[in-house]
Protein backbone atom coordinates (compact mmCIF):
# COMPACT_ATOMS: atom_id res chain seq x y z
CA UNK A 1 0.00 0.00 0.00
CA UNK A 2 1.72 3.47 -1.05
CA UNK A 3 2.22 5.73 1.92
CA UNK A 4 0.40 9.11 2.03
CA UNK A 5 2.57 12.06 1.54
CA UNK A 6 1.66 13.60 4.75
CA UNK A 7 1.71 12.11 8.57
CA UNK A 8 -1.20 12.78 10.56
CA UNK A 9 -0.75 12.77 14.56
CA UNK A 10 -3.94 12.82 16.46
CA UNK A 11 -3.27 14.40 19.65
CA UNK A 12 -6.71 13.84 22.10
CA UNK A 13 -7.91 15.50 25.09
CA UNK A 14 -9.18 13.30 27.16
CA UNK A 15 -12.09 15.09 28.63
CA UNK A 16 -14.66 16.81 27.89
CA UNK A 17 -13.65 20.72 27.62
CA UNK A 18 -13.54 22.17 24.03
CA UNK A 19 -11.89 25.38 25.92
CA UNK A 20 -8.49 22.64 26.42
CA UNK A 21 -8.63 21.69 23.22
CA UNK A 22 -8.22 24.69 21.76
CA UNK A 23 -5.36 26.01 24.07
CA UNK A 24 -3.85 22.76 23.30
CA UNK A 25 -4.16 23.70 19.49
CA UNK A 26 -2.94 27.13 19.91
CA UNK A 27 0.43 25.69 21.92
CA UNK A 28 1.16 23.24 18.90
CA UNK A 29 1.31 25.66 16.19
CA UNK A 30 4.41 26.45 16.52
CA UNK A 31 6.07 23.55 16.38
CA UNK A 32 3.93 22.54 12.84
CA UNK A 33 5.62 23.62 9.79
CA UNK A 34 5.55 23.10 6.20
CA UNK A 35 5.24 19.76 4.59
CA UNK A 36 5.60 18.34 8.13
CA UNK A 37 2.89 15.79 10.14
CA UNK A 38 -0.66 17.05 10.11
CA UNK A 39 -1.46 17.80 14.09
CA UNK A 40 -5.14 17.25 14.43
CA UNK A 41 -6.17 17.95 18.04
CA UNK A 42 -9.71 16.19 19.07
CA UNK A 43 -11.58 15.88 21.89
CA UNK A 44 -12.89 13.01 23.73
CA UNK A 45 -16.48 13.63 24.15
CA UNK A 46 -17.37 11.15 26.78
CA UNK A 47 -14.68 12.24 29.01
CA UNK A 48 -15.44 14.13 32.15
CA UNK A 49 -14.95 18.32 32.19
CA UNK A 50 -11.88 17.80 33.37
CA UNK A 51 -9.79 14.33 34.86
CA UNK A 52 -8.89 15.29 38.30
CA UNK A 53 -9.50 11.92 40.13
CA UNK A 54 -8.44 8.63 39.93
CA UNK A 55 -11.91 7.72 38.72
CA UNK A 56 -12.13 9.92 35.91
CA UNK A 57 -8.56 8.60 34.76
CA UNK A 58 -10.23 4.99 34.85
CA UNK A 59 -13.35 6.62 33.31
CA UNK A 60 -11.61 7.28 29.92
CA UNK A 61 -9.41 4.75 29.49
CA UNK A 62 -11.75 2.42 26.85
CA UNK A 63 -12.95 5.34 25.55
CA UNK A 64 -9.43 5.96 24.65
CA UNK A 65 -8.81 2.68 23.15
CA UNK A 66 -11.54 2.06 21.11
CA UNK A 67 -10.62 5.82 19.12
CA UNK A 68 -7.21 5.05 18.96
CA UNK A 69 -8.31 1.58 17.38
CA UNK A 70 -10.59 2.55 15.13
CA UNK A 71 -8.96 5.69 13.81
CA UNK A 72 -7.05 4.14 10.76
CA UNK A 73 -5.75 7.53 9.57
CA UNK A 74 -3.39 7.91 12.11
CA UNK A 75 0.05 7.52 12.32
CA UNK A 76 0.66 8.05 15.87
CA UNK A 77 -1.51 9.71 19.00
CA UNK A 78 -0.58 11.67 22.20
CA UNK A 79 -3.18 11.19 24.65
CA UNK A 80 -3.16 14.57 26.37
CA UNK A 81 -3.90 14.53 29.90
CA UNK A 82 -0.73 14.46 32.77
CA UNK A 83 -2.42 11.67 33.97
CA UNK A 84 -1.25 9.65 30.71
CA UNK A 85 -4.33 7.73 31.12
CA UNK A 86 -4.53 4.72 28.97
CA UNK A 87 -1.58 4.34 27.94
CA UNK A 88 -0.48 0.82 27.63
CA UNK A 89 -3.86 -0.29 26.60
CA UNK A 90 -4.24 2.20 23.99
CA UNK A 91 -0.46 1.07 22.86
CA UNK A 92 -1.68 -2.32 23.05
CA UNK A 93 -4.55 -1.55 20.41
CA UNK A 94 -2.26 -0.52 17.70
CA UNK A 95 1.34 -0.79 16.21
CA UNK A 96 1.33 2.77 15.51
CA UNK A 97 3.11 5.17 18.34
CA UNK A 98 1.05 6.25 20.83
CA UNK A 99 2.93 9.04 23.98
CA UNK A 100 1.68 10.14 26.90
CA UNK A 101 2.15 13.70 28.14
CA UNK A 102 3.32 12.51 31.03
CA UNK A 103 6.10 10.27 30.46
CA UNK A 104 7.42 13.02 27.61
CA UNK A 105 7.12 15.83 29.25
CA UNK A 106 9.49 14.12 32.49
CA UNK A 107 11.59 12.72 29.56
CA UNK A 108 12.15 16.38 28.31
CA UNK A 109 13.02 17.91 31.37
CA UNK A 110 15.78 15.36 32.21
CA UNK A 111 17.45 16.82 29.28
CA UNK A 112 17.09 20.16 30.68
CA UNK A 113 17.87 19.88 33.89
CA UNK A 114 19.25 18.32 36.94
CA UNK A 115 15.91 17.86 39.37
CA UNK A 116 12.43 19.10 37.94
CA UNK A 117 9.65 20.30 39.87
CA UNK A 118 5.52 19.51 38.64
CA UNK A 119 3.49 22.11 38.84
CA UNK A 120 -0.02 20.35 39.66
CA UNK A 121 -4.10 21.74 39.58
CA UNK A 122 -4.75 20.15 42.58
CA UNK A 123 -4.00 18.36 45.74
CA UNK A 124 -5.43 15.29 44.89
CA UNK A 125 -3.62 15.27 41.66
CA UNK A 126 0.15 14.55 43.57
CA UNK A 127 -0.27 11.11 44.87
CA UNK A 128 -1.35 10.02 41.51
CA UNK A 129 1.86 11.38 40.20
CA UNK A 130 4.25 10.69 42.77
CA UNK A 131 3.48 6.78 42.09
CA UNK A 132 4.19 7.05 38.28
CA UNK A 133 7.59 8.80 38.84
CA UNK A 134 8.27 5.74 41.18
CA UNK A 135 6.84 3.25 38.99
CA UNK A 136 9.36 5.17 35.95
CA UNK A 137 12.10 5.03 38.58
CA UNK A 138 12.71 8.93 38.58
CA UNK A 139 12.48 9.70 42.60
CA UNK A 140 16.08 10.86 42.60
CA UNK A 141 15.84 13.39 40.10
CA UNK A 142 11.95 14.78 41.23
CA UNK A 143 12.80 17.57 43.38
CA UNK A 144 8.66 17.99 43.63
CA UNK A 145 5.42 18.69 42.86
CA UNK A 146 3.04 21.34 44.31
CA UNK A 147 -0.71 22.16 42.82
CA UNK A 148 -2.18 25.79 42.40
CA UNK A 149 -5.73 24.44 44.11
CA UNK A 150 -7.56 24.87 40.75
CA UNK A 151 -9.92 23.06 38.45
CA UNK A 152 -9.18 21.85 35.04
CA UNK A 153 -11.03 24.62 33.66
CA UNK A 154 -10.17 27.45 35.49
CA UNK A 155 -6.51 26.50 34.58
CA UNK A 156 -7.27 26.50 30.68
CA UNK A 157 -9.46 29.48 30.91
CA UNK A 158 -8.94 31.60 34.33
CA UNK A 159 -8.02 34.96 34.66
CA UNK A 160 -5.41 34.88 37.67
CA UNK A 161 -4.21 31.11 36.80
CA UNK A 162 -0.64 32.43 35.86
CA UNK A 163 -0.37 34.89 38.59
CA UNK A 164 -0.83 31.25 40.74
CA UNK A 165 1.50 29.16 38.43
CA UNK A 166 4.60 32.23 39.13
CA UNK A 167 3.80 31.60 42.53
CA UNK A 168 4.04 28.01 42.38
CA UNK A 169 6.98 28.11 40.45
CA UNK A 170 9.07 30.01 41.99
CA UNK A 171 8.51 27.70 45.77
CA UNK A 172 9.76 24.80 43.49
CA UNK A 173 12.43 26.62 41.61
CA UNK A 174 13.62 28.51 45.33
CA UNK A 175 12.45 25.91 47.74
CA UNK A 176 12.58 22.45 46.38
CA UNK A 177 15.72 22.95 43.81
CA UNK A 178 14.26 22.41 40.92
CA UNK A 179 15.71 24.18 37.78
CA UNK A 180 13.70 22.91 35.66
CA UNK A 181 9.38 22.99 35.83
CA UNK A 182 7.01 20.54 34.01
CA UNK A 183 3.58 21.55 33.63
CA UNK A 184 1.48 18.92 35.41
CA UNK A 185 -2.17 19.62 33.06
CA UNK A 186 -2.72 19.79 29.51
CA UNK A 187 -4.96 22.63 30.35
CA UNK A 188 -1.60 25.09 31.51
CA UNK A 189 -0.83 24.66 27.76
CA UNK A 190 -0.78 28.73 27.03
CA UNK A 191 0.71 29.70 29.92
CA UNK A 192 4.16 28.37 29.24
CA UNK A 193 5.97 31.07 27.43
CA UNK A 194 5.02 33.49 30.01
CA UNK A 195 5.71 31.45 32.99
CA UNK A 196 9.44 30.60 31.34
CA UNK A 197 10.08 34.64 31.38
CA UNK A 198 8.95 35.11 34.99
CA UNK A 199 10.95 32.19 37.00
CA UNK A 200 14.20 32.27 34.45
CA UNK A 201 14.45 28.50 34.36
CA UNK A 202 13.28 25.86 31.48
CA UNK A 203 8.90 25.60 31.58
CA UNK A 204 7.81 22.11 29.51
CA UNK A 205 4.59 21.79 27.97
CA UNK A 206 4.46 18.43 27.77
CA UNK A 207 1.84 18.04 25.23
CA UNK A 208 4.78 19.88 22.93
CA UNK A 209 7.32 17.69 24.47
CA UNK A 210 4.94 14.37 23.51
CA UNK A 211 4.36 16.13 19.83
CA UNK A 212 7.37 16.43 19.52
CA UNK A 213 8.85 13.30 19.94
CA UNK A 214 5.78 11.76 17.74
CA UNK A 215 6.83 14.02 14.94
CA UNK A 216 10.21 12.19 14.99
CA UNK A 217 8.52 9.19 15.05
CA UNK A 218 6.74 9.59 12.42
CA UNK A 219 8.83 11.47 9.73
CA UNK A 220 11.45 8.91 9.53
CA UNK A 221 9.05 5.79 9.74
CA UNK A 222 9.32 3.77 6.66
CA UNK A 223 6.63 3.17 4.52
Amino acid sequence: MASRSRRRILVVNPNSNEVVTKGLADALEPIAFEDGPEIDCVTLKEGPYGVETQEHVESVTLPLRRLVAESNDADAFVIACYSDPGLAVCREATARPVFGINEAGVLTALARGERFGVIAIGQRSIRRHLRYMRQMGLLTRFAGERPLDMSVAETAAGEKTLDRMIEVGKELRDKDGADVIVMGCAGMARHRQPLEAALGVPVIDPTQAAVTMAIGAVQFASG
